[in-house]
């Protein structure tokens, strides 16, 4: 099997544009195409031979496409026939490239059955999709299009060679007809499409399978940093304040000011405590409404709590008079807050690093309309904060906050993109596939969550785990550089929060992630990793 790929492969994402430039540069510099074909073909038989054993799946069938995702295909049938297996094929087209008909000539000569239609491929117990991948951009439609739907009827797994056919190689949206794959064998490096959300019903379980492209060629291509990465392990955990000097006092790790909470929702002020605690902030602070306060000292002692007044429906009517700002490194605000708290104002033009969240998303989202009305204009959600600002919306939030954005986005990466520019915040996009943009171009993509994280309060326990991170980079390694602060906060806690989630839901099941265990299992976790368990 391959070697493990390095860390640059490992994170970037490329276009088909930038993967196709890629490969040109190969092919310039002397790599035969059929050298690479052999190289890419050789590697998805010795991983297929791996997950599914002759023993268990003795017969395969393969989709042969008329470009040269159709010739690695050939390639892989004829290895896999060399290895014993049953290989069936199944043309989508009759219109072969030459080196693929090359291919399909060799599997005829080696006696390589080539059925009559895609449905004599139903006794097969697994099925190679090589029927179109790198840079489709027309629906696949007609007898095509039946074809795939007739496999995707059965419940047979389905190997996808670097992209389900069908699937948009940039978007991750379906092009007409599209493969559902079991497995996604991505090639090279990993494709924009593949990590959107909108690609999750097709992909399946995803793996990268590298084929050892010169770092100076992927750099001249993507950069050596490139603008769109995936978040790894590695990335994430650097990004953790795990390292502390052996004098340090609560004063130097941090204080955190959560504004949270109503009766209506005391929950939210609670997780968003919990994930505060569990991010290790030397201090934090809550300020609930004051019927909230005594129920917050109960549940989170190691809390200072600081009552509020209140409206007549229970929400933060004022901020305590006796509030200094100076005293707290971030704020985080908005769980469970509602639209009828009056203190968001206040909070926003404070000179702090602001975590924006939930209902203070909400506020924001009114009074860009009501400016956007006023003025005749179309300006980024209220004035530019001199302060770093981070905004954690879902979907629906962000959709409310930049609806002309999102309408003209091609993607969730793209939207979350747009808005970091226009609004010169760090955006946290939450999703499947959760999308984190300090707009200066670069962007990140969380490849790994679950839907276990889809329960009320979740949100809750990432904006207290982030906010009490970010308090703790600002005391500490990015003192001088609170837009990095924020950035590793968002990177750092992301990644954690969803991999305990990942956890959660494997001891547990999907359904076992509540928002409590949730914050609980936090630190559990992030220490079995340290040790190199998780």
């Amino acid at each position: 099997m391959p070697m493990t790929p390095s860390p640059l492969v490992q994170r970037a994402v490329v276009t088909a544009a930038q993967m196709e430039a890629l490969e040109a540069r190969l092919f310039a510099a002397g790599m035969p195409v059929a050298a690479l074909m052999e190289k890419v073909a050789d590697r998805i038989a010795q991983w297929i031979e791996t997950h599914y054993s002759l023993a268990e799946f003795p017969t395969v069938g393969v989709l042969v496409g008329p470009g040269h995702n159709g010739g690695d295909a050939l390639v892989v049938a004829r290895e896999l026939h060399h290895r014993g297996y049953g290989v069936h094929l199944a043309y989508l087209s009759d219109r072969l490239k030459d080196l693929t008909a090359a291919h399909s000539i060799y599997a005829q000569h080696l006696g390589i059955p080539r059925v009559q239609t895609v449905t004599d491929l139903e006794a097969c117990q697994l099925i190679v999709d090589g029927g179109f991948g790198l840079g489709l951009t027309r629906p696949l439609m007609g007898d095509i299009a039946a074809m795939i739907e007739a496999v995707n009827r059965w419940s047979i797994p389905v190997v996808s060679i670097d992209l389900p056919s069908g699937l948009d190689t940039d978007r991750g949206l379906p092009l007409g007809a599209t493969l559902r794959a079991t497995h996604t064998l991505c090639l090279g490096l990993w494709k924009r499409g593949l990590l959107q959300d909108a690609a999750l019903p097709w992909v399946g379980e995803l793996a990268l399978l590298p084929f050892d492209i010169p770092a100076a060629d992927i750099a001249a291509v993507v950069g050596a940093t490139p603008a769109l990465q995936r978040l790894t392990a590695a990335t994430a955990i650097a990004q953790l304040p795990l390292h502390r000097a052996p004098t340090v006092h609560k004063y130097q790790v941090g204080h955190l000011l959560l504004v949270v909470g109503s009766t209506r929702y005391g929950g939210a002020a609670l997780l968003a405590g919990r994930g505060a605690i569990a991010s290790g902030v030397g201090m934090l602070t809550l300020v609930v409404p004051e019927s909230l306060r005594l129920t917050a000292l109960a549940q989170l002692p190691e809390a200072l709590v600081v009552g509020a007044a209140e409206t007549a429906t229970g929400a933060i009517a004022t901020l305590p008079p006796t509030l200094d700002w100076s005293q707290y490194d971030a704020v985080a605000c908005g769980p469970g807050m509602t639209l009828d708290s009056t203190v968001f104002e206040a909070v926003w033009t404070c000179d702090r690093a602001l975590i924006l969240d939930a209902d203070g998303l909400n506020w924001l989202a009114q009074e860009s309309a009501v400016k956007r009305l006023r003025d005749g204009q179309r300006p980024a959600p209220r004035d530019h904060r001199a302060a770093p600002t981070l905004l954690t919306p879902h979907p629906g939030e962000f959709r409310r906050l930049f609806p002309d954005l999102w309408q003209a986005a091609t993607d969730p990466t793209a939207a979350a993109e747009a808005a970091a520019r226009a609004t010169q915040s760090l955006v946290l996009l939450k999703g499947a596939r959760t999308v984190i943009a300090p707009g200066d171009g670069r962007v990140w993509i969380n490849p790994d969550s679950t839907p276990a994280l889809a329960r009320g309060g979740s949100g809750d326990v990432l904006t207290g785990l982030v906010g009490g991170l970010a308090a703790q980079h600002l005391q500490g390694e990015f003192a001088d550089s609170p837009n990095a602060a924020l950035l590793a906060a968002a990177l750092g806690g992301v990644w954690w929060h969803a991999q305990t989630g990942r956890a959660i839901a494997d001891e547990r099941s999907v359904l076992g992630a509540n928002p409590s265990h949730l914050a609980a299992a936090l630190l559990p976790s992030l220490a079995l990793v340290q040790k190199g368990e998780g």
